[in-house]
């Protein structure tokens, strides 16, 4: 299924919020251009590690785009946006504040040009309020969100969370913000400006811990692997490797006491309920880590799923990989590459109908299809080359 086939959307973001969304919305079917500076493009195609030149990141988040460098600082490339803007569904940015009214593309300027664009803006902080100019990612976001207060384990400083889930959540966001402005395009025949920002995806994933918080009045404090309102909910030792173990409800409890044969926890008030065993954290941690060091992980792993309740290895991302699971969902695709030959990537995590998912276009080298797109906007060869001479274009040629 290509839902967005025949979106056109213009892409002038950077790194990784704006360019997960836009990739997600190319698996979807929707035809991107990902405009990127003259002679160095996206940051990310600079961020090592590096395999033939091309950075991990980059490739990571740049699949089903095409490239098209360009000097939007030079005043010969308004004519080039105006042309790509009049035919785009979606125009998406994440320049810091004030750039795009300077370069002409913020979106009065361009609703002036296309009255139903959709126009997504991604930002650090948000293009209002004391902190709108502020530069952001996702680790200046974890810190000043006080996500890094609360994680590693207690005593330990801050631990960063090695997914930029910031970052990502960001794009996602964007994503379902765009999907829902093309549905209400298609009702309204109006476009609209949205926006997204880091520090906004940060306090929205703080949402229970902000509950939290508020129904105590204390702050947080780190619990490692484990989880301030579960227990017994972490990683344990078993005899020979690390096991999780996720007793999230009562029953799984029973279910656990009663296959290690310790009917007597049940009748212990300390460990009755899950409240229970919250309060009394430390001694319900030390009494199942007892248990749980007597048989090896895999000896576990069998046990507890049998009778369903929830555990894991913890899998390093090499042992996932092996993981049958993996491969009966497909969730990794194979795919031709023009430098790297066969390159491996990660499937848009939405599967329709049971159809295997593909990779359309590989990442692109910079400024791949800059005379392509300019060709398809009318431009000349003649202007074409002109434009390449100014350096207020580059091609993957030159």
């Amino acid at each position: 299924m290509k839902p967005l086939e025949g979106t056109h959307v213009l892409d002038f973001t950077q790194v990784l919020a704006g360019p997960l969304c836009t990739q997600y919305l190319g698996d979807l079917g929707a035809e991107i251009i990902k405009v990127e500076p003259v002679g160095k493009g996206d940051d990310t195609r600079q961020w090592p590690p590096f395999r033939e030149g091309f950075g991990a990141v980059f490739l990571n988040v740049n699949r089903n785009k095409r490239s098209l460098a360009l000097d939007l600082k030079n005043p010969e490339s308004r004519p080039i946006v105006r042309s790509l803007v009049e035919k785009a569904d979606v125009v998406i940015e994440s320049f810091a504040g004030g750039v795009t009214e300077r370069l002409g593309i913020d979106y009065e300027s361009l609703r002036s040009i296309n009255p139903k664009i959709i126009y997504c803006s991604v930002s650090g902080y948000g293009r209002s309020g004391p902190m709108k100019d502020a530069r952001g990612y996702d680790l200046i976001l974890q810190a000043y969100s006080g996500i890094l207060s609360m994680t590693g384990h207690p005593g330990s400083g801050p631990t960063r969370v090695p997914l930029s889930p910031i970052d990502q959540g960001t794009g996602m966001h964007a994503l379902s913000g765009i999907l829902a402005a093309l549905i209400n395009r298609s009702k309204t025949g109006k476009g609209c400006f949205l926006e997204v920002s880091l520090f906004e995806t940060a306090v929205g994933f703080l949402g229970f811990n902000l509950e939290s918080y508020w129904a105590r009045g204390q702050l947080p404090a780190k619990s490692g692997s484990g989880h301030e309102s579960l227990c017994p909910y972490q990683v344990f030792q078993a005899s020979d490797d690390l096991i999780l173990l996720g007793i999230a409800n009562n029953n799984h409890w029973e279910r656990f006491c009663k296959l290690v044969g310790r009917e007597d926890l049940l009748a212990d008030l300390r460990f009755a309920t899950n409240a229970d065993r919250v309060a009394h954290f430390e001694v319900t941690i030390e009494v199942v880590q007892d248990i749980m060091a007597t048989r090896t992980r895999s000896e576990w792993l069998v046990l507890l799923q049998k009778i369903g309740v929830p555990c894991s290895p913890v899998n390093t991302i090499a042992d996932v990989m092996n993981e049958p699971q993996t491969k009966a969902r497909g969730i990794i695709v194979d795919y031709d590459h023009p430098q790297l030959g066969c390159h491996k990537a990660i499937a848009h995590p939405v599967q329709f109908e049971n159809v295997t998912r593909k990779v359309r276009l590989p990442p692109p080298r910079l400024g791949q299809h800059t005379a392509e797109i300019l060709r398809e906007a009318g431009l000349s060869e003649a202007d074409i080359g002109r434009l390449r001479e100014t350096r207020t274009i580059e091609t993957a040629e030159t």
